[in-house]
């Protein structure tokens, strides 16, 4: 009955996606269905993890974060959890192979949540890394199944993608993040005095990453391009429409991407694919 076991743990990932994240979860619902519940799977546990972090704050968190990342670890070791996100997480990871540095630098930038408040350039690259670039990496194991020279050639474009949709969701999320948790992730930045300046560099940034990111989707393996294609373009979307906005209105309210813009974003995409022109 061991099946059983393991069809009810990923139904726990599959249900933590749609309920946290109704944009991604569509775009995993676009994915080849050999792929799909392998990506739920990872972003359980990442959804977890950042939950510990940033919403359990009547308990202690690092006691909570250090018994997490020990029982990550044992149930690889083990390919068995009681904890279902973390027995279908480890399903994934033993299955396609990831590399445990990358787990490894996922939990270190979120152990960097739980008392960092500022960040030099240094601390900025490493947090994104940890924090967004290894979980497109997780990702891109999956989407190559075992091609090496694949994700070789892309590995670069997947940490871009990656970095692109954190420091998207920085600027999205920066009244919940400043007002109320005293974060600022942006090196060099001031909330108190943010000009139209600071704004624009951030942005240049980030469009180099979405630019960056856009050859390697092209480049996927075709059972993962098509929903991947549909989170760029999501996220993009989300991005432009920040772009539009004055410095001030960022912290007056969270941008949000209408569900009928979304749906346009997806029949479009899927002209495109038809057409295949991605």
């Amino acid at each position: 009955m061991m099946h059983l076991f393991h069809e009810v743990s990923e139904r726990c990932s599959r249900f933590t996606t749609e309920r946290y994240s109704t944009s991604f979860s569509s775009a995993i619902g676009l994915l080849h269905p050999e792929l799909r519940q392998p990506i739920f799977n990872i972003y359980g546990f990442v959804r977890f993890a950042d939950e510990i972090v940033d919403t359990f704050h009547d308990f202690d968190k690092a006691r909570l974060l250090t018994a997490f990342r020990e029982e990550t670890y044992a149930a690889i070791d083990r390919k068995l959890s009681l904890n279902p996100i973390l027995n279908s997480f480890q399903k994934t990871v033993n299955q396609y192979n990831i590399d445990h540095h990358l787990i490894d630098a996922f939990f270190k930038s979120m152990e960097m949540d739980l008392s960092q408040k500022r960040y030099d350039c240094d601390g900025y690259k490493e947090y994104i890394y940890g924090s967004a670039e290894t979980v497109g990496l997780m990702c891109l194991y999956v989407f190559c199944n075992g091609d090496a020279a694949a994700y070789a050639s892309l590995k670069e474009p997947a940490r871009s993608l990656g970095a692109a949709f954190q420091k998207v969701n920085f600027l999205r999320d920066v009244q919940a993040d400043f007002n109320g948790m005293n974060r600022v992730y942006f090196p060099g930045c001031d909330f108190r005095n943010f000009t139209e300046t600071d704004k624009r560099k951030i942005e240049a940034d980030i469009q180099q990453d979405f630019d960056n990111a856009y050859a390697g989707i092209l480049q996927l393996p075709v059972k993962a391009r098509f929903g991947v294609y549909v989170a760029y373009k999501y996220y993009l979307s989300l991005f432009r429409k920040i772009r539009k906005v004055q410095p001030a209105r960022i912290f007056e309210q969270r941008i949000r991407i209408p569900n009928y813009l979304k749906a346009m974003i997806i029949f479009r995409a899927g002209v495109k694919n038809r057409l295949r022109m991605i």
